[in-house]
C-alpha cells in the first residue's frame, strides 16, 4: 500500500515503516559520529522508549555507551491495510540496528502504568540483566489508571485560578490568534498530577527496589520541561506545573530511599513531540525558538540533546539547580536566545510569522516523528505496513 500522512490537528494517524527506520538510522549515525560515551551505565531501562527523548536515550546508551537495554512502550500493531504506530516501527528498527553491533535489546509493549507490566518487566530483568544500573522515565500519556483503585485519570492542560488570554498558533493554517483558556477545577488539577506527576515513577522504583533488581549505585532520571516565561501562563503556572512540582517531590522521596544521587529530574529543551503539539502556545513558541536557536547555531533535536546529557551531565559532580534538577535546557534559556525570542513575541502575527518564526521547520519535525518527509525515502513506493526494513 501507499502510506501518506493523515494529520488531524496535533495527531497523525499513519506512520511510514521505511521513513521511521531511516529516521532511527540517522539518529544512530549522529551518535556514532560523536564517539563513545565514557562510563555509561551498561544495563539500562527506558520507559517510553519508542519515540522522542526516550528513543534517543536508548540509542545513545546502546550505540555510544555500549549498553544493553530493556524498553517499554504502548504501541499499535499494523495490519495488512493499516500502518502501525510510529513507535512500533521505531522499536523494531532499533532492535535490528542494535543486533548488528552485537547488542540484544529487549522491548516490552503494553501499559507501563499497570502492575502487570511491572511484574513482567521485573522477571525479564532478572532473566536478562540480573540488575539495572539506570532507568530513564520518559512517559508522556494523557490517561492513567491507578492500579490500586482502578480509577482512570485524564490530564488537562489548563491554567489555574483565573482565565488566561494567550497568543497561539494553528499549525495547519499558520494563523496566529488570541485565545482564552478557562482555569482547571480541583478535580482536574488532581487528575493531571495523577497522570503526569511522579506517582508512577516512584511506583516503578519502589517495586524494582523491593524485587532486588537495582544494582549498587543505581540511578534513575525523569525527563521534564520547564520552559520560558512566555509559556508559563499555560505551562508552569498551570496544571502541568502542578504535576512538575509533584515530580520534584517524588524525586526527593526516591533519593530518601536509595541515596542522594539516585534520582534526578532532568529539564530538557522544547522539541516537537505529539504531546507538546497539543499544548496551547507551545507550538507558536517553538516556531520562534527554533528559528532563533538555528540562527545562533544552538538548535538541538532530541538526539542532540540526549547525547549532550549523557556526555556532560551524568557525572556525580554535575551542577544542579535549586530544586536539585539536572538542566540541559541551558541553551534554550540562555539570555541571548530568550532576549531575541521575547523581542519577536509581541510582533508575531499571521502576516509576520514567516519572517520571525519557522513554521516549516516545525511541521517538518512533526512529520518526521511519523516517518514522513525524510530525505532518501520514496513515498510513492508500495510498502507492506507489517514489515520494517533491515
Amino acid at each position: 500500500m501507499i502510506i501518506e500522512p493523515r494529520v488531524r490537528g496535533f495527531i497523525c494517524t499513519t506512520a511510514h515503516p521505511v521513513g521511521c527506520a531511516t529516521n532511527v538510522r540517522e539518529q544512530i549515525a549522529y551518535v556514532l559520529k560523536q564517539g563513545p560515551v565514557a562510563d555509561c551505565p551498561k544495563r539500562v531501562a527506558v520507559l517510553g522508549c519508542s519515540t522522542g527523548y526516550g528513543l534517543a536515550s536508548r540509542i545513545v546508551a546502546t550505540f555510544a555507551g555500549g549498553a544493553d537495554t530493556i524498553g517499554v512502550s504502548l504501541e499499535r500493531e499494523p495490519s495488512e491495510k493499516r500502518s502501525a504506530s510510529a513507535g512500533w516501527y521505531n522499536n523494531r528498527a532499533f532492535e535490528i540496528e542494535a543486533a548488528k553491533i552485537g547488542r540484544s535489546p529487549l522491548t516490552l509493549e503494553g501499559d507501563a502504568f499497570s502492575d502487570e507490566m511491572k511484574k513482567d518487566f521485573i522477571e525479564r530483568v532478572r532473566e536478562k540483566f540480573g540488575q539495572l544500573d539506570l532507568l530513564v522515565y520518559s512517559m508522556a500519556a494523557p490517561v492513567r489508571t491507578d492500579p490500586d483503585t482502578g480509577k482512570t485519570y485524564r490530564s488537562v492542560i489548563k491554567p489555574l485560578g483565573a482565565p488566561v488570554e494567550i497568543k497561539t498558533l494553528d499549525t495547519e493554517t499558520g494563523e496566529v490568534f488570541q485565545t482564552t483558556l478557562e482555569p482547571a477545577n480541583e478535580e482536574q488539577t488532581a487528575a493531571t498530577v495523577a497522570v503526569m506527576g511522579g506517582d508512577d515513577w516512584k511506583r516503578w522504583i519502589d517495586q524494582l527496589a523491593d524485587a532486588g533488581v537495582l544494582a549498587p549505585g543505581f540511578r534513575t532520571l525523569n525527563y521534564t520541561y520547564i520552559g520560558s516565561e512566555l509559556t508559563w501562563p499555560i505551562y508552569w503556572n498551570g496544571t502541568l506545573g502542578r504535576a512538575k512540582v509533584d515530580l520534584d517531590a517524588k524525586a526527593e522521596a526516591i533519593r530518601g530511599r536509595l541515596g542522594a544521587d539516585a534520582a534526578r529530574v532532568v529539564a530538557l529543551k522544547a522539541v516537537v513531540t505529539q504531546a507538546s503539539s497539543a499544548i496551547p502556545v507551545v507550538p507558536l513558541y517553538g516556531t520562534v525558538l527554533f528559528k532563533v536557536m538555528k540562527q545562533l547555531g544552538l538548535h538541538e533535536g532530541c538526539i542532540e540533546q540526549i547525547d549532550r546529557l549523557f556526555r556532560t551531565r551524568l557525572g556525580k559532580d554535575v551542577a544542579l539547580d535549586d530544586a536539585q534538577r539536572i538542566r540541559v535546557d541551558d541553551w534554550e534559556l540562555s539570555p541571548e536566545v530568550q532576549t531575541e525570542v521575547s523581542r519577536r513575541w509581541p510582533l508575531l502575527t499571521t502576516e509576520t510569522l514567516g519572517e520571525l518564526a519557522d513554521l516549516g521547520e516545525y511541521k517538518s519535525q512533526f512529520l518526521r516523528l511519523f516517518g514522513f518527509g525524510i530525505d532518501g525515502v520514496d513515498y510513492t513506493q508500495d510498502v507492506d505496513p507489517r514489515v520494517v526494513p533491515g
